[in-house]
């Protein structure tokens, strides 16, 4: 088969023939129908992430092995299954849970191995879907789509289920629901689709900032009550203040979590407000800490999202409620040019790859 490897960090990917793997016993061999281009492989193709006053984060340091192949957000047909498998059969459209854990630590006993100590996530710890075919640990990572297209399915995987993740915890205090807001910073993939979900399971008046005006005109369109071009407006707190007659917001979702937009996000919250990191577009903040005790803020990150939370999205996108913006498709070849419109910004909302 062919799979497209991260041989070396910033260096194209490599397309080589690579032996299509024999799945045994509870195993799933997938051919691989789309598979979502993430700011995640961005991240592990250059390397890491931007850490604190300039250290870079490492993904080796973290356990990550070269050559891999890289794709977390996985759709496709199964083609074979081992002995042992009895959920599934050949010729089933699933979606791949990538977030595997090594099933011992807290974490995966608790149901999140999206958390695990030790990770196996697919695509990062594991060859993943920049491949005709991959191979799945175990059955029950498998959800089966049955109304749903490939394409739009895969993101659901990744992009959708930390969107999904990072709004539940969003969830407004019952009897409060009236007069609660969310603020979404960032309306790229994440955004687009956390303003899906926002608008599907609350009640809440939704902003959403970016600097990208097709972006927020499409954050509009999926129903967004407020939109704030930030590269326009000098004082993006202010104008949230504005919003929530000068309270400030209950929750703020920052999809891109760096050193500017972090700051911002912290003083738009109100008393008793929430901050949920999401993006991992590095950097660092300086912290008023009596702010925090004295105004009940609660910190906390996103970090995509367990199979249960998967299975209540791909539900929500069965209804209708939800979808994921498809923007730009690709063959396996031109893996290198997606990855590069990704990082130059030419991709609104999520690109897939079609490697068959």
């Amino acid at each position: 088969m062919k799979g497209a490897q991260i041989i070396k960090t910033n260096q194209p990917l490599e397309i080589d023939e690579v032996k299509i793997p024999k799945p045994e016993g509870n195993q799933v061999l997938v051919k691989v129908i789309a598979s979502g281009v993430c700011h995640s492989d961005l991240h592990l193709w250059e390397g890491g992430y931007a850490g604190p006053k300039g250290v870079f984060m490492k993904v080796e340091d973290r356990g990550v092995k070269f050559p891999l192949i890289p794709g977390h957000e996985i759709a496709g047909k199964i083609e074979e299954t081992g002995n042992a498998v009895n959920n599934v059969q050949v010729g089933d459209n699933v979606l791949v849970y990538p977030w595997l854990g090594e099933g011992s630590c807290p974490a995966c006993l608790s149901g999140e191995q999206n958390l695990c100590d030790s990770p196996k996530t697919l695509g990062i710890y594991q060859n993943g879907g920049y491949a005709q075919y991959v191979l799945v640990p175990d059955s029950k990572y498998l959800i089966k789509l049955n109304n749903l297209e490939f394409d739009s399915a895969s993101s659901l995987a990744c992009s959708g289920l930390t969107a999904y993740n990072a709004v539940k915890k969003a969830t407004p205090t019952p009897g409060l629901e009236k007069d609660h807001n969310i603020v979404i910073v960032g309306a790229g993939g994440l955004g687009l689709m956390g303003v899906q979900v926002a608008k599907a399971i609350h009640n809440s008046k939704i902003t959403v900032i970016d600097v990208n005006d097709q972006k927020l005109s499409e954050a509009k369109r999926l129903g967004a009550h407020n939109t704030i071009n930030s590269r326009e407006k000098s004082d993006v707190v202010k104008e949230i203040k504005d919003i929530t007659n000068g309270f400030g917001s209950d929750v703020v979702i920052d999809f891109v979590n760096n050193n500017i937009t972090s700051v911002n996000s912290f003083n738009m919250l109100r008393k008793r407000g929430k901050m949920i990191m999401v993006g991992l577009f590095g950097g660092s903040m300086e912290l008023n800490l009596p702010m925090i005790p004295l105004r009940g803020y609660t910190l906390t990150g996103a970090y995509t999202g367990t199979f249960s939370d998967l299975t209540e999205l791909v539900k929500l996108a069965s209804q209708g409620k939800v979808q994921t913006v498809l923007d730009k498709r690709y063959s396996l070849d031109q893996v290198n040019e997606a990855l590069e419109d990704l990082k130059n910004g030419k991709i609104i909302g999520r690109a897939i790859i079609n490697p068959n």
